[in-house]
């Protein structure tokens, strides 16, 4: 009978430690490039979000003749909104299904009339919830037209 030994060979520190420095570099070269994108990505629903509660609050006013109130807000556009301006042709249904969140998970915020002359302001505070900052702390506003 022929008696075998297996021989198992490992990685040795050296190694381990190699391929960990390797991974490390690399992940230091990819990760800006993703992180920017994914930045560019939050900014990017921003405005995709702005568009449609824009389009949104158009259809309101068409119905309506008039925009939400800021006591009434965004909320008005998914269900009938109370006080006034009275919505007397509001839509069953609504205009949105749901309100969308900003990319940092808060409701965004509305303005009517906006500022600097403007029928109403959709804005966010950026990333930090604070008013004010730069990149991703900045807000964004997209200001409703000055014209009925």
């Amino acid at each position: 009978m022929k008696v075998t030994q297996s021989v198992q060979r490992g990685f040795s520190l050296i190694e381990i430690l190699v391929v960990m420095v390797i991974i490390g570099i690399l992940v230091s070269l990819v990760a800006p490039s993703v992180l920017n994108r994914v930045d560019d990505a939050r900014l990017q629903k921003v405005t995709a979000d702005f568009k449609a509660i824009e389009s949104a609050l158009s259809i309101y006013h068409l119905d309506n003749f008039t925009y939400p109130s800021t006591d009434q807000g965004l909320q008005a556009l998914v269900t009938r909104p109370d006080g006034q301006p009275e919505a007397r042709n509001w839509k069953k249904g609504g205009y949105l299904k749901e309100l969308p969140m900003d990319p940092w998970g808060r409701e965004y915020l509305y303005l009517s009339p906006g500022e600097n002359g403007t029928q109403f302001d959709i804005y966010t505070l950026g990333a930090d919830g604070i008013s004010g900052g730069e990149d991703q702390n900045a807000d964004m506003i997209n200001s409703g037209s000055n014209n009925e």
